[in-house]
């Protein structure tokens, strides 16, 4: 047991059947009917291996595509011909998620078996409008239909899907209230990485923020600046341009018009307060790059207020001198913790900054994470996936755990420890 959770080393799975809800939801191009991506996938693949090669009978739950709108929906029939290749075992797929045919399909399996069921969000409890809305509690959630479908046929749930922690949804915490549960090692392993940088970082230690989830920048930041976690906070992206405007900054009239017409002008306000308790540890960029003309055009600070410009070009990424000091400061740490891009990386012209401390990253000798799907992403465009120390799945779940908010999911998976403290059933 590791943070009051039960490890898969406290179970004999061999001939039991066993309920593993994995994170593999990845890019989808819909015109072949293939995944983009891959890296969800290659990160849960110990776990099943290790599950089959105990005896497990193994049945897979996952979700593919994200939040409210449901045309985002796809089936998780391409992610089994992935598992296939990369476990070089046979896997299973199932067009059903809780029906006859899955039940079916669950009791017929052998030992070592590998079944992965449909996209569980084609059930509407699973969907982000259902837990919104209903606000079920995790024993509300042991009542919905697909736990009390599928718990009958199950001896042990494994949560390995860290990345949706912070989800409140059936197939994330409804299980651990029937089942004697577990968490797999991707779960394990990232608990324990993120804990670590948490706990008892080597310092220096920097957190790069970008990236486009104000909410989430802003939450964090808080929180690693008031519990001295973070010696210095590098910000780019719109979370510094918001920190540059609550410094009374001129950010150019387009940029304050897209921060007010995203409904961020509120975190103007948030942005005072942060520098006014912790100036000395909040970077901000000292110049900023636009694009006017299909080019590319640097600007420092103290002279936004007279470039023309910057009334209809919004600021899209750092400049020069932000990049030599950040990457400076890079370069120096103990610890990197990064989440987001700190400009608008997907274009040429505005991926220098976001180019520059990714490459930074993968050359500095302190010990360096990376969280999130933009971050991840950068990570492989720039080739330093390999440099790095390690790569969290997690996106809002990590953001949320580094608030210190305690997740949903570590919440049941803690309640089923105490309610099955011998492995047992109720």
């Amino acid at each position: 047991m590791r943070f009051g959770i039960n490890t898969i080393d406290e179970f004999d799975v061999k001939g039991k059947t066993v309920l593993l809800r994995v994170d593999i939801n990845q890019p989808v191009d819909r015109a072949t009917g293939t995944l983009r991506d891959t890296t969800r996938i290659q990160a849960c693949v110990p776990t099943i291996r290790e599950l089959s090669d105990r005896g497990a009978k193994l049945v897979l739950l996952a979700h593919q595509g994200s939040d409210i709108e449901y045309k985002n929906f796809y089936t998780t029939e391409p992610h089994a011909a992935v598992l296939r290749e990369l476990l070089e075992r046979p896997v299973r797929f199932l067009d059903d998620v809780c029906g006859p045919a899955a039940r079916e399909a669950i009791r017929g399996l052998e030992d070592g078996e590998i079944l992965l069921l449909d996209n569980v969000r084609f059930v509407s409890e699973e969907q982000t409008l259902f837990e919104l809305k209903l606000k079920l509690t995790h024993e509300q959630q042991a009542q919905t239909l697909l736990v009390r479908k599928l718990a009958p046929l199950a001896d042990l749930y494994v949560m390995d899907a860290f990345a949706a922690a912070h989800r409140d949804q059936p197939s994330l915490c409804g299980f651990e209230q029937v089942l004697p549960s577990a968490m797999g090692r991707l779960f394990e392993e990232e608990y324990c990485v993120i804990s670590g940088l948490m706990q008892a970082p080597e310092r220096p230690c920097v957190f790069v923020l970008g990236g486009a989830k104000i909410a989430d920048a802003f939450l964090m930041m808080d929180t690693v600046l008031e519990r001295g976690i973070a010696d210095r906070v590098l910000t780019g992206g719109l979370a510094g341009q918001i920190l540059l405007a609550a410094a009374g900054e001129d950010i150019g009239a387009a940029t304050m018009d897209y921060i007010v017409k995203s409904n961020y002008a509120d975190y103007i306000g948030e942005g005072k307060k942060l520098l006014s308790a912790h100036a000395d540890k909040l970077v901000m960029p000292s110049d900023l790059a636009y694009i006017s003309g299909g080019e590319r055009h640097e600007i420092e600070l103290r002279d936004t207020g007279s470039c023309e410009a910057l009334k209809t070009c919004a600021a899209v990424d750092i400049g020069p001198k932000t990049i030599e000091q950040y990457c400076e400061i890079i370069r120096g740490a103990k610890t990197v913790f990064c989440n987001g891009p700190v400009g608008v990386f997907e274009q040429s012209l505005s991926e220098d900054g976001t180019r520059a401390l990714f490459e930074a990253l993968g050359e500095t000798a302190a010990y360096t994470v990376v969280g999130g799907g933009d971050s991840i992403t950068a990570a492989k465009k720039y080739h330093v996936d390999s440099k790095l120390d390690y790569i969290c799945t997690g996106g809002g779940a990590l953001i949320r755990f580094l608030s210190g908010e305690e997740l949903p999911v570590v919440r049941a998976l803690r309640h089923a420890a105490q309610a099955f403290p011998a492995g047992g059933r109720s």
